[in-house]
């Protein structure tokens, strides 16, 4: 490994992501690694641009919003035009995952409701069974 540069496998490693998942990403055109026979050499540029796809697929941006959004960089505007479209759809991520979370609460609170009433028939039905015996 150069200071450049580095391998298919140091990305991995460094990463925590495996070699499919950088072929994936280069055939989304997504990342562009220096093609060295079969060799693939990514830049600071890709180890950048990885870094920020999965923080984007951490917080749920699907790949095309992603690759709208890297392709943001080169508008000239000081990053301005990125940063505020990553803010829009952030936005909508974080009122997607909030509305989420209030659907789970409300699932696991009637689950748990439903859990009680099946504690009580199971031990009334268990009361009954010895008061016959």
């Amino acid at each position: 490994m150069t200071e450049k540069t580095m391998t298919i496998r140091e990305m991995c490693d460094a990463f925590d992501v495996t070699p499919r998942t950088l072929r994936f990403y280069e055939a989304k055109e997504l990342l562009f690694p220096i093609r060295e026979g079969q060799r693939r050499l990514f830049t600071r540029r890709d180890r950048a641009r990885l870094k920020l796809i999965l923080r984007g697929k951490r917080f749920g941006f699907n790949l095309e919003e992603i690759r709208q959004l890297l392709d943001l960089y080169h508008v000239g505007d000081q990053q301005q035009t990125q940063l505020t479209r990553t803010y829009e759809i952030a936005q909508q991520r974080l009122d997607d995952l909030i509305r989420q979370r209030e659907e789970l609460n409300a699932a696991i609170a009637d689950l748990q409701e439903q859990m009680k009433w099946g504690e009580k028939i199971i031990a009334s039905m268990k009361t009954q069974k010895r008061a016959a015996e």
